[in-house]
């Protein structure tokens, strides 16, 4: 490339989530990298003291700036306005997909933009607006083979539509001083626990409502949190039975910690509740990663855990939900199909079986992680070779 390039990275979606803490780390490590004549500006969403310290220590090159767009597509703060007229290319990180704002005014500014790892559900077919605006887009990442058939069934009209594994595969960030007093203080030994939480139908943010987080949740949405509940006590028990390793309740999401105590441990006898191990304060993505790293297996409701534990070498099993969206299949699209296992539809006795034959067979299972991630890193160097050719261009 002639001169430095700059990229503005729209990222950063929450702090009360590790996987949308984690997606910033991720993505910024495979673009400096893989693009390392790049200079790159991260236009964090949502971002505390915390995020941001790890993020200045793991990459000090890159500028870390906020700001939201307006009604009119436009910056609303001086700092985002400089970085789009900085800006050769704006990209949008890993998601669900639906915002456009980004989008909306790099085109109002003639600036190339490209989506990196997105997730759309069929229902995009009837949202217009979204469609006319990716069909501008000079790349469209699909983290999963899903979306991807969905966007190649409405013809999208982008120069590249490709599968590009979600950003937070990428994370290498760690924190293993306090991770290893965490361990230390509840008597877990290295490879000789599981990690685990359920996902339940409650809102994410006081005063926020939503369809997958709703404030007021429906009998039938209850009653889904108990059964789903059940049946991951009854996997931690034949676990710690069967497998002699504890449990922690590791969270992905910060709401989570109450309702697991409340759903998963607080039911269980005594002789079991004893090797479980409750996490009951929020952390970040990089203690987060540290934890995982030392565990047998990551087992998580959420996929981000389940990413996380992958990047850092640990078998993961995601036992998803369809209606969390189609982002559960990218770990059947980087060859791991068995370690992705539908919650509602397999009894717990199969749950088991997957996470004690991994158990049992501990060194193939981190062979087939490394396999995984070779593939994963394969898809990253594409990804980013797109990118060059678009900032050469």
């Amino acid at each position: 490339m002639n001169g430095k390039k700059t990229i503005l990275l729209k990222t950063g979606w929450d702090t009360v989530n590790i996987g949308d803490i984690g997606h910033t780390p991720g993505t910024l490590r495979v673009l400096e990298e893989k693009l390392p004549d790049v200079r790159i500006i991260a236009w964090m969403g949502r971002m505390d003291d915390s995020i941001e310290a790890m993020l200045r220590r793991r990459f000090p090159k890159v500028s870390f700036i906020t700001g939201r767009i307006d009604g009119n597509a436009d910056p609303d703060s001086s700092d985002l306005a400089d970085a789009f007229d900085q800006a050769d290319l704006v990209i949008h990180n890993s998601s669900m997909g639906q915002d456009t704002t980004m989008m909306s005014a790099a085109r109002k500014r003639g600036k190339a933009y490209g989506m990196f790892g997105q997730s759309y559900p069929p229902e995009i077919a009837e949202k217009a607006d979204l469609i006319d605006l990716l069909n501008d887009a000079r790349f469209v990442f699909c983290r999963d083979t899903l979306t991807l058939g969905t966007l190649r069934s409405i013809r999208l009209r982008t120069p590249v539509l490709d599968f590009n594994p979600d950003g937070c595969f990428g994370i290498d960030v760690r924190d293993d001083p306090p991770a290893r007093a965490f361990l230390s203080d509840r008597a877990l030994e290295e490879h000789r626990y599981m990690t685990l939480q359920l996902r339940t139908n409650t809102q994410k943010h006081p005063g926020t409502d939503s369809p997958l987080n709703p404030a007021n949740p429906t009998p039938e949405q209850r009653a889904d949190d108990e059964r789903r509940a059940a049946k991951l006590r009854d996997v931690m028990t034949g676990w710690i039975e069967q497998a002699d390793c504890k449990v922690v309740i590791a969270p992905e999401v910060k709401k989570e910690i109450g309702h697991n105590k409340r759903l998963l441990i607080d039911p269980l006898p005594d002789a079991i509740r004893k090797n479980v191990v409750l996490r009951d304060q929020f952390w970040n993505a990089d203690e987060a990663a540290s934890v995982f790293a030392s565990a047998r297996v990551v087992v998580c409701h959420e996929p981000h855990s389940c990413i996380i534990g992958l990047a850092n070498g640990t078998p993961s099993v995601h036992t998803y939900s369809p209606y969390h969206g189609p982002k559960y299949h990218m770990f059947a699209d980087i060859g791991l199909k068995n370690w992705q296992v539908p919650l509602d539809d397999q009894p717990a006795d199969a749950i088991l079986k997957t996470l004690i034959d991994i158990h049992r067979n501990f060194d193939a299972a981190r062979e087939r992680v490394r396999d995984a991630m070779e593939f994963v890193d394969g898809r990253f160097s594409r990804a980013a070779a797109t990118i060059k050719n678009v900032l050469e261009s």
